[in-house]
């Protein structure tokens, strides 16, 4: 028993005791954390205080920590078709669901070609892909590209396809990849596995960190995107949630217009309280979606700052 109590006070773990200089530095770190942590808080604050609060109370008093006087005017005016709202969800959770998926896919793909040292051809594939960062065709070509030769007005690929890859986060996994070890796709090699099953089973598992940063880049450009929808959707059914906002927004500005025009008061119609409904119920599922790869993400950062 005496051994066994020996054995054991021997393998706890050693309480390292900090000096003074040690404790005040800690000390100074946390606090300034909680203030940062604090002041990045603090406009969220205000985004969600403003959107529960009256036009009037904004107009004449500003915005607050807490609603000055209440009011749910701004979300009664974006929900009040919920259908449209709705329906615009889902265009959105398609589109970033399913060009997130492809995205991550054709980049892990290339950036696993152009990393390996055995293919002859990496180095004039790479300056092909970093060419296209230099110079591009521009909107105009883009647009008669997507219309007149693929065809895709009105369509949900005219969505998905501009922001499928991105040569910026081409060059990011990348570095994700030359951190795997050759020599395990030279152990399945030996092992008799082809490209293929290296690939999905040896190298891709391994490149979690990366997965979860470049996902969560194009998760977020997908979900924020409503400028491709301006171009190229024409049927409401068919609006992301981020144009369904921005149109709402525009009707109710030109109602305010006309009404400004007659000499109708609108006073108690919303504006910059709606601004903010609009930030709030478009920055939800983010919001939510964010503290699940937040751990890959931190990890992802970090080597890309140290290998790139």
């Amino acid at each position: 028993m005496a051994a066994n109590s020996k054995d054991m006070a021997s393998s706890a773990p050693t309480k390292i005791r900090l000096s003074g200089s040690s404790k005040t530095f800690y000390f100074i770190c946390y606090l300034i954390v909680i203030i940062v942590a604090i002041l990045c808080l603090v406009p969220f604050i205000l985004l969600i205080s403003g959107s529960f609060t009256s036009e009037q109370w904004i107009r004449f008093h500003g915005f607050g920590l807490l609603p000055g006087e209440f009011s749910t005017e701004a979300y009664k005016i974006i929900f009040k078709t919920p259908g449209r709202i709705l329906r615009a969800y889902g265009v959105s959770i398609f589109i970033t669901v399913v060009g997130t998926f492809v995205g991550l896919i054709l980049t892990t793909l290339t950036a696993y070609v152009i990393s390996r040292k055995d293919f002859r051809y990496r180095n004039a594939l790479s300056f092909f892909f970093y060419f296209t960062t230099l110079f591009n065709g521009g909107m105009v070509s883009t647009y008669i590209f997507y219309i007149q030769y693929l065809h895709l007005k009105d369509n949900l690929l005219a969505l998905i396809l501009p922001g499928m890859f991105n040569v910026f986060y081409l060059l990011i996994m990348r570095t994700f990849v030359n951190t795997v070890p050759f020599s395990l796709v030279e152990s399945a090699k030996l092992d008799g596995a082809g490209e293929w099953r290296t690939f999905f089973s040896i190298v891709l598992p391994l490149l979690k960190p990366g997965l979860a940063t470049i996902g969560l880049f194009l998760a977020l450009g997908y979900w924020n995107d409503w400028y491709n929808a301006m171009l190229y959707m024409n049927t409401e059914e068919r609006y992301p949630l981020q144009y369904m906002l921005y149109s709402i927004q525009q009707q109710t500005q030109a109602l305010s217009r006309i009404a400004a025009q007659a000499g109708i008061t609108v006073s108690n119609l919303p504006s910059n309280s709606l601004k903010l409904a609009m930030a709030v119920v478009a920055t939800g599922p983010i919001v939510i979606v964010y503290p699940f790869v937040q751990k890959y993400f931190i990890a992802g950062i970090t080597i890309g700052s140290v290998k790139g």
